[in-house]
């Protein structure tokens, strides 16, 4: 590989926030760094193409990366998986700050995989509807109206002002 100290750099610098966002489209820390091992290994793999490819910004090669792997992995899982109808009893909130995050995170629970990855792409990571439709290979209007019908699910969960939603 050419440019493995570049890969090194970015792998580095960037991580930490493609673990977070994993962990947020799946809610599994464990899973999380696996989706994280993935992405950077096929990053690896083609680092030449991708450095080259996407004009001096390979993080939103990895981000698609990382949400084509945890998708990957929902498919492979999707028999094995055991519903309940009760979730079980939480220890209680070390504080407001623990308990809105999990408020947050709930309410993020109730969007389909889809309406959760644009939620995230488009107010998480702050991309554009047009930056958030080629990630995910949609049509700018359906992340339009599925971003806007994603966050009437989280108001109506969170409330109307959304203040949850920026802290």
């Amino acid at each position: 590989m050419r440019n493995e100290s570049e890969f090194i750099a970015f792998a580095e610098a960037n991580a930490t926030r493609l673990r977070q966002i994993a962990y947020l489209m799946c809610r599994d820390w464990h899973l999380a760094q696996d989706l994280t091992q993935t992405a950077l290994t096929k990053m690896y793999v083609h680092w030449n193409k991708v450095s080259r490819d996407q004009g001096g910004d390979p993080f939103r090669y990895a981000r698609k990366v990382l949400l084509n792997s945890l998708l990957d992995h929902r498919r492979r899982l999707s028999s094995t998986e055991l519903t309940v109808e009760q979730l079980p009893d939480r220890p209680a909130a070390g504080g407001d700050r623990t308990a809105t995050r999990l408020t947050l995170l709930e309410a993020l629970d109730l969007l389909s995989k889809r309406d959760r990855a644009i939620v995230l792409l488009r107010y998480w990571e702050d991309q554009s509807v047009e930056a958030t439709a080629e990630i995910l290979g949609l049509s700018t209007s359906v992340v339009k109206s599925q971003s806007a019908r994603a966050m009437t699910v989280l108001r109506r969960h969170l409330g109307q002002d959304g203040t949850l939603l920026h802290s």
